[in-house]
This record gives C-alpha cells, sequence and structure tokens, in this order.
C-alpha cells in the first residue's frame, strides 16, 4: 500500500473514531501532498512515496518551528499540541538514527570530502543530508559536524 493511501484511510479511521487531533492532522498532511502535486504537476500520477515522505518531513519541521515559537510566547498549549501534532506525523516517517550513527556518518563524510576547518561546513552538509536523508533531522546533523569540524 502506497503511503498516500495508508495516509489516507488512516483519516477515514480517525473521522470514524472522532479523533479529532488526528483528523486536522492527516487533512493538513493530505492537503500539502495535494498541493505538492499540483506544484509539480502530478495531480494525475501522484507522488511517489519518497516525495510524500519530504511532505512528512517538511510538515515535521513546521511542527517543531512553530512549538519552539510559541515556547517563547508562553503558550504551553500550543506547544503540546504542535508536539501531538509531530508525534501523529512521525509515525509515517522512517525510523530516525540515533546520535552515534549520525555522527559516524558525518565523520565519514568529513573524510571522504577531505574537510578539515568550520570553513568546511558547506562540502560536508551536502553530502552528509544526502546520504542521511530521511534519518535524520538536519539541526542535529549540522550540530554534530560542527562538533566534529570545530576539534
Amino acid at each position: 500500500m502506497s503511503l498516500k493511501k495508508q495516509i489516507l484511510d488512516d483519516l477515514k479511521t480517525a473521522m470514524k473514531a472522532g479523533d479529532t487531533l488526528r483528523r486536522d492532522t492527516l487533512r493538513m498532511l493530505d492537503s500539502m501532498v495535494k498541493n505538492v502535486e499540483i506544484e509539480k504537476q502530478k495531480r494525475e500520477t501522484g507522488l511517489s512515496d519518497e516525495e510524500v515522505l519530504e511532505v512528512i518531513g517538511r510538515a515535521v519541521k513546521q511542527r517543531k518551528d512553530a512549538a519552539a515559537q510559541y515556547s517563547v510566547g508562553g503558550r504551553q498549549d500550543l506547544v503540546e499540541k504542535e508536539n501531538q501534532e509531530v508525534a501523529i506525523l512521525a509515525a509515517y516517517m522512517p525510523a530516525q538514527l540515533d546520535e552515534a550513527t549520525v555522527r559516524e556518518a558525518v565523520k565519514a563524510v568529513i573524510v571522504q570530502v577531505g574537510a578539515t576547518s568550520l570553513a568546511d561546513i558547506g562540502k560536508v552538509m551536502g553530502p552528509a543530508m544526502g546520504k542521511l536523508k530521511g534519518q535524520a533531522d538536519g539541526n542535529l546533523v549540522k550540530k554534530i559536524a560542527e562538533e566534529e569540524l570545530g576539534k
């Protein structure tokens, strides 16, 4: 079953169960997927599972950024709502790698591209994110790359 079909099936289940948070989150995700389909002119064929994962990743990042902003603003109720939405969306993402695994992958990329200082972080981030796409948060990869290059 495709990822998009699974999302729609879960949306129907949430509607029948009266789970408003899950329903609204999955409706938002479905809308984002449809917008990308229109944008990429793939309305007839639909997006691949990899493209749907990119949309989900973008949605998760938006929710995390919003939660951080609400936290700064002192709106704990909205922080909790955003975090619940992240949990719903994260169920569709591939398992995230732990920090030690990400660190090993970043070290390998640093050796591969021959980076020696923080000025080379741009050389490291592209290949590292390509290698870890969907499996690690970009902020974590950047933090680890900065730590490794700053030594």
